[in-house]
Parts: C-alpha cells; structure tokens; sequence
C-alpha cells in the first residue's frame, strides 16, 4: 500500500496506475471485443465509438475533481478540447496517408488502433521531458507561450501547402533500408517472402507497416504544438497526459466519421490560429493583470467559444462544398 501511495510527477502511483488500467481496458475491450474481426468502419459505428472514449474522458474529469479539486477539473477539461481540437487536423494527413499507401478501410482501424500505443509511449516521452524542463525552469513556459503566439500567427497567415508525402525523407530512407512489398498482404505489418536474389524466406514490411510509421510521425510532428498549448493551460504532468490520452482516442476512434465530412471544416484551422494566440497569450494577460493564473473558468468559456464559432463559420462557408474524389496511389509510385 505504501507503494501504490509514493508521488511519481507529483501524483500518487496509484492514480497513475488506475489511468493506465483504464486505458488498456478500452483498448482490449476496443480491439479484442468490438473489432477482433476486420471489417470497414462506417459511420454510425464510428460516432458509437468516439461517443464511449467521450464518455470516458469527460467522466475522469470528475475523477479529477474529486482527487485533486475543482479548478483542476476544469483546466482538466480545457487541455481535453484543445488536444481533441488540435488533433483534427491529424484527420487531414492521415487520410492522405490512408489514400496513398492504398490501405483498404477495413485495415485502417488495425493501424490507427496499434498507432495509439506508439502515441501512448510518445506524448508520455514528451509530457516527461516538458513536466522536468518546468519544474526546473519555470520561464520555459514564457518560451511556450511564444511559442504558440508564433505558430497560431503563422497558422492564420500562411496558406495551406500540399503534402507530397512521397518526399517523407523517414519514408525514402525505410524504402532504401528495408525489404518493401509493394501490396497489402491482408492485416499483416511483416510478412515472409522469397528473396528475388537468393530464393530464401526473407522479412518484407508491408505498406500497413509503413503507414503506420507516417501516422506515428504526424502525431509526434503535431505534438510539437499540443503538448506545449497543454502545457499552457495547466503544468500538472497528471492532467496534461491523461487529458491528452483520451483526447486522442476519441479523436482516433471518431476518425471513420470526420474523414467522411472533413470537407466542411477547411476553415476551422483558422479558429485554431486564435485559440493558440489566446493560449499562448494568457500567461502574459495574467502578469498584467496581476493574476497569480488565468481563471480555469474563462479560459474553458472562451475556448469553446472561439471553436464553437470556428465550426458554425466553416459549416456555412462549406455548406454548397463536395468532397474531391481521392485516387488511391499505390507505395511503389
């Protein structure tokens, strides 16, 4: 008992250990019960889904406020809608992805799914490295407010730039170093086939494989931003990861839905640009003010706020919009 009770970042194991518990119930319950067998994702299911990590995340913020208080429940559930938000525009990219690797629908899920236990392992890498620089440095969270000042500044400036995802130095570097299939071989990472040169059995990557890496680069490529916009709002290690978590397995389980209608929110990046400058903006607005911190109160109102009026915005400049068709291009062009 003594051990479950020992402070790991500033919060006793056993909280920790119970958020871990939590997290790898869903995902046996997600991957072992709900999709054991491979099938396409449609998306009735997929809003089924995002609605059960939801849940789960919004009702551990009550988990929140009963152990730590209820200013942090709040912060809690601000740094929550800001990673969900945040995180669309991973939708984008991914889909790109998704379209030129040629993965199936019904394979995307195996990929998303073991994509959250690199995302898992990255952010707490991440959030570890950011909770020691803070705790050791405090004016590093001056550092991430500019941070995001300058990133929402160039967001909202520089138009949007197409993706060649064929130029991906890590991917041109795994197709010098390593065997590559150039087809799917069903649900399979790694597949055995005979060496062209020798006839022996040798390991083959598949382009499941490779798509996967590209998904876990996307996340550790948009976490540069997430992570210190979290930390932005609160420096609690507990609350920056574990609201991170579950923003990004709703997000990842929602994605079969947004994929579909992506389409309608072109303009949300530029509520997004606004919601960073505000972020990054508060700890400045609280020195003025004299302010020990910004009020977790207004910055939850005024971050739904900014996202609820960057949604209806880009709901009605896209209201007569249609998807492009996308052709799926296969790895080898």
């Amino acid at each position: 008992m003594e051990l479950l009770l020992l402070l790991f970042l500033g919060k006793p194991l056993w909280m920790w250990l119970l958020f871990v518990a939590i997290v790898i119930a869903l995902l046996v319950f997600d991957l072992g019960v709900l999709h054991k067998d491979d099938h396409a994702i449609g998306v009735a299911e997929s809003l089924k889904l995002s609605a059960m990590y939801l849940t789960m995340g919004v009702l551990f913020s009550g988990f929140v406020w009963w152990q730590i208080g209820a200013e942090e429940s709040k912060l809690y559930l601000t740094a929550f809608v800001v990673e969900k938000t945040l995180a669309m525009d991973n939708v984008f990219v991914i889909a790109m992805i998704f379209t030129y690797f040629a993965i199936p629908p019904k394979y995307q899920h195996r990929v998303l799914f073991w994509g959250i236990l690199g995302v898992i392992v990255l952010r707490g890498l991440m959030i570890g490295l950011g909770a020691t620089l803070v705790a050791q440095y405090s004016w590093i969270l001056y550092v991430f407010a500019l941070f995001l000042i300058f990133t929402g500044i160039k967001m909202m400036m520089v138009g949007d730039k197409p993706l060649d995802i064929s130029q991906n130095p890590v991917l041109r570097f795994m197709k010098r170093r390593m065997n590559v299939t150039e087809e799917i071989h069903g649900h399979d990472f790694w597949v055995k086939k005979p060496d062209p040169a020798t006839g022996k059995l040798t390991r083959y990557a598949t382009p499941l494989f490779l798509a996967l890496v590209m998904v876990e680069i996307v996340d550790v490529i948009f976490a540069v931003d997430s992570v210190p916009a979290v930390f932005a709002i609160t420096a609690d290690p507990f609350i920056v990861y574990t609201s991170n978590i579950f923003a990004i397995l709703g997000l990842r389980a929602l994605y079969f839905a947004l994929a579909a209608i992506i389409h309608r929110f072109h303009y949300l990046k530029y509520a997004l640009s606004v919601l960073l400058i505000f972020i990054g903006s508060k700890i400045f607005v609280a020195d003025l003010l004299g302010w020990e911190k910004f009020p977790a109160s207004w910055s939850l109102a005024i971050t739904f706020a900014i996202l609820g009026a960057g949604v209806a915005y880009s709901l009605w400049k896209t209201k007569d919009n249609r998807p492009e068709p996308q052709i799926a291009r296969a790895p080898h062009e």
